[in-house]
């Protein structure tokens, strides 16, 4: 390898001997933009002066940055440095910057952990900042998002950019797509008097301009209180300034704007630039690398702007899903599309509605946001399942790019029939309406005959089972979705029962405590009761780890192994993130439901126990019914009777809302079954490493390589990939075609200046206690009586809940999964708190109020946020 290159030498593929941040200059140069002549001294020389060092242990970052300031350097990297130098003239003034593999990369850019030095002046100058740019690489924070984002150290090198300084009137950096709210090709400048580094490092407040599709949107003036200055001989300065007006012209700001967009169409990305306008009025790139923090866009499936629903966020699973487990969905949407006749020519390829990006799941709903009919539906059912989602609809109603399109209502009807005939809609209603008996019988026999389609013979081969997958999938939805006209039957008896007494909707919330038939609900009692029968001792004594391998070595007391075997094979299948079915299940990982166990076995106040709560709930819920009916009856006898007979149906039929999905997650780990049987055939002839890499494969690649093959760096690839999406910490509820992420997010603070965190009221009650952050359930300690703050949920949390005093949710609607289960055991609860997990830390005492939808630290408390 070369030590030293010229960036006329260097390309975007040369990221391993020159770093992130040269590879992209040498691209830039390249391309024909304007760049600041630069040299580059190559990884080999940090290599030489790094031999020896120690890449793990304890103190590595104190310990690498010793190694590499007091390490002597070789006389033949010191040679290179000085000419290097040279070349680029006589004491020519440089900065010194670091350029480190592991740096400005697609999905980490790794901005200010390394090191760079402004307006270097002199060969020995020059040597010394280069060996600080070496160290530099080991700066804690450095260290910490390498960690952060999965990188090994021991894989990191670091070249160094002797690059020509640009004497900058202004200077600052230029985003080629909004990184606040994502939209692409709106472009935004932040601009300062003086070399860009006051811009940079956030030492001044610079103008901002921000410009789309040649016009400009926005000027800001900024304070522009602090210049930063070469000297003359080297180094800098800052200078207190009066930043008066704008710093840069129309004209100015235009031009940057067509450079910024010949950097993105040469990358074929948004980018975060840096740039200089010198004295003479040249401009200059010193910088370019992609926007990290971008949401990726699904592949658009119609012209004009595109709505797309999250369906990850709805579900409360914030992590990626597995290609297997995206391709599951695809034919469950496509059997959902069917029920209204427009399922795709090849159900592998999902519904028309159907998208990815992210490695999430999302729903093109724009067909739904410009028509009346879709508004109204649509509307409403986030209303009740998403209340932050709601906000964000309401406001995309009122986009004049998203107007409604006037067409005839026939289809949409047309649509609404057919969906209506497949369910045979009116029969059911009328059948729940007149005889919960039959009603419930016939929700048992859907259940039953999901049962019976899910049987595959042991024998089957592994082309058997895919069939056997694929029709599974396909068939399931629409069979299991025939439930929903009990339930939905069940609600508007609900909403009926409302309008007659006068109560509103969210002041009858006690009514649906307790409801039988929820197939969660009894889940968890079920693991509650099983606390009950079951030894204590291991699980106060052993850790979560600890029991879990002895429960697979079958060593726990006899009582719980045989109990804990019992509870598995009714529940084994869910799990959390359950809708993946590339995730394992309890029944192949135990530790989330022996950790809840041990979490049970602490509760020692008997009135605490979930199977009293739940019991005080009915009793509470009977109460509510009667004090509402005669509330309808005042004057008029027959409301009292109607309000009643509407309420005793609800809380008949409510509980099977959760029964769907309950079926789902049931077909889906019975799928993963034989899919870890095709993949060990995989295994075994040597097309992947194990049996669980079928997970990321799709169905068409599993049959394709039935007979062999070699898919081990496609899959390594994708696990990569899957990895690297699981560290994302940001997806949109809503998304448009354009990437702006339409969500308004709610003032942290109440309008009474209290300090509350608002929401939705989900659960009515109040009560005080310390929060419990909780990020991911398995392995979670949760004490009897804490609150549990968390982002969202799915069944896979909810034994958590049986010893939470109260629940914190940044996402959701009164109707979402969490807010129904913590009304059914009576605990207070808020939903779609924005950012309450990082708003609320551990330990923090915290008032929930669920009938207000306030959270409220205690006096004397502190937040994080």
């Amino acid at each position: 390898m070369t030590m030293v290159l010229d960036l006329t030498e260097i390309h975007a593929a040369m990221t391993a001997e020159v770093g992130g941040k040269a590879a992209n200059l040498g691209e830039l140069t390249k391309a024909g933009l304007p760049v600041p002549p630069a040299r580059v001294l190559t990884t080999q020389a940090y290599r030489q002066v790094a031999q020896g060092l120690e890449t793990t242990g304890e103190g590595l970052a104190e310990r690498a940055r010793r190694h590499l300031l007091d390490a002597p350097v070789p006389p033949d990297v010191r040679e290179a440095v000085v000419g290097a130098y040279a070349s680029l003239g006589d004491d020519v003034p440089v900065a010194v910057r670091s350029s480190a593999t592991a740096e400005d990369l697609p999905f980490a850019s790794f901005a200010g952990q390394q090191d760079t030095f402004l307006n270097v002046v002199g060969a020995q100058a020059v040597v010394a900042a280069v060996r600080r740019c070496w160290a530099s690489l080991w700066t804690d924070r450095a260290v910490a998002y390498r960690e952060a984002a999965g990188i090994d150290h021991a894989s990191v090198s670091l070249a160094v950019v002797l690059q020509v300084m640009v004497d900058a009137r202004v200077a600052g950096v230029m985003f080629t797509a909004n990184p606040v709210t994502g939209r692409r090709r709106e472009i935004v400048i932040d601009a300062s008097p003086g070399l860009g580094e006051a811009v940079v490092s956030g030492a001044v407040n610079p103008d901002r301009f921000v410009v789309s599709d040649g016009e400009i949107l926005e000027r800001r003036a900024g304070d522009k209180k602090v210049t930063i200055r070469p000297l003359p001989g080297g180094g800098t300065e800052r200078v207190e300034t009066a930043g008066d007006g704008l710093c840069l012209t129309d004209g100015q700001v235009h031009e940057l704007a067509a450079l910024g967009a010949r950097v993105e169409r040469h990358y074929d990305a948004p980018q975060d630039t840096e740039w200089a306008l010198d004295h003479d009025g040249r401009l200059w790139l010193t910088q370019a690398r992609p926007i990290t923090t971008l949401y990726p866009l699904p592949e658009p499936k119609g012209p004009g702007l595109r709505v797309y629903f999250s369906v990850n966020v709805v579900q409360g699973v914030m992590g990626p899903i597995t290609p297997m487990g995206i391709a599951a969905f695809r034919l469950v949407s496509a059997g959902g599309a069917g029920l209204f006749g427009h399922g795709p020519a090849d159900p592998r390829d999902g519904a028309p509605f159907f998208a990815v990006s992210g490695e999430r799941l999302w729903f093109d709903i724009t067909t739904a946001v410009r028509s009346r009919p879709g508004r109204a539906l649509f509307g409403r059912l986030v209303t009740l399942g998403e209340a932050r989602t709601a906000t964000v609809m309401q406001r995309l109603f009122q986009d004049p790019r998203l107007a409604r399109l006037t067409t005839s209502r026939r289809g949409f009807l047309r649509g609404a029939g057919r969906f209506a005939g497949h369910l045979r809609l009116p029969a059911r209603v009328l059948t729940a309406l007149v005889s919960p008996r039959r009603a419930l019988a016939s929700v048992a026999r859907i259940g039953a005959d999901v049962d019976r389609r899910l049987r595959v013979p042991g024998s089957a081969t592994p082309a058997q089972r895919l069939d056997h997958a694929e029709r599974v999938l396909a068939g399931t939805f629409p069979r299991i979705i025939s439930i929903m006209p009990t339930v939905i039957t069940g609600y508007a008896l609900f909403a009926l029962a409302s309008r007659l007494s006068g109560v509103p909707v969210n002041e009858m919330g006690d009514v649906l405590r307790g409801v039988p038939h929820n197939p969660t609900t009894e889940m968890d009692l079920a693991l509650w009761e099983l606390s009950t029968r079951i030894e204590p001792e291991p699980f106060r004594e052993l850790s979560v780890a600890e029991l879990a391998r002895r429960y697979r070595e079958g060593r726990l007391p006899p009582a719980a192994q045989r109990e804990i075997a019992a509870f598995l094979d009714a529940y084994g299948h869910r799990g959390v993130a359950e809708i993946d079915l590339g995730v394992p299940r309890w029944s192949e990982e135990p530790e989330h439901i022996l950790g809840a166990l041990a979490n049970y076995l602490r509760m020692k106040d008997d009135d605490l126990a979930p199977s009293a709560l739940f019991a005080r709930g009915e009793r509470e819920a009977r109460s509510a019914v009667v004090r509402i009916s005669a509330r309808a009856g005042r004057g008029r006898p027959w409301r009292a009777a109607v309000v009643r007979y509407a309420l005793r149906r609800t809380r008949t039929y409510a509980g099977l809302r959760e029964l769907p999905k309950f079926h789902l997650v049931k077909t889906l780990a019975a799928v993963r079954r034989s899919l870890l049987v095709v993949g060990a055939h995989l295994a075994d002839l040597g097309v992947v490493d194990a049996p669980g890499d079928v997970f990321f494969l799709d169905l068409r690649e599993a049959r394709a390589s039935l007979g062999g093959g070699d898919l081990r760096a496609l899959v390594a690839a994708r696990r990569e990939t899957y990895e690297r999406e699981r560290r994302r910490r940001h997806v949109p509820r809503v998304l448009l075609s354009d990437g702006t992420e339409p969500e308004a997010v709610p003032s942290a603070a109440a309008p009474d200046g209290s300090g509350a965190l608002t929401g939705t009221a989900a659960s009515p009650g109040t009560v005080t206690g310390p929060a419990r952050v909780v990020l991911d359930p398995v392995g979670a300690h949760l004490e009897p009586g804490e609150i549990l703050v968390c982002p969202s949920t799915d069944p896979g949390w909810t034994p958590l809940f049986l010893t939470a005093g109260g629940l914190v949710m940044e996402m959701g609607g009164a109707m979402s999964h969490g807010a129904v289960v913590a009304r059914e055991y009576g605990i207070p609860a808020v939903v779609g708190v924005a950012d309450a997990t990082h708003r609320v830390t551990t330990g923090e005492r915290i008032t929930v109020n669920g009938a207000a939808g306030t959270v409220v630290h205690e006096a004397g408390s502190t937040t994080s946020a």
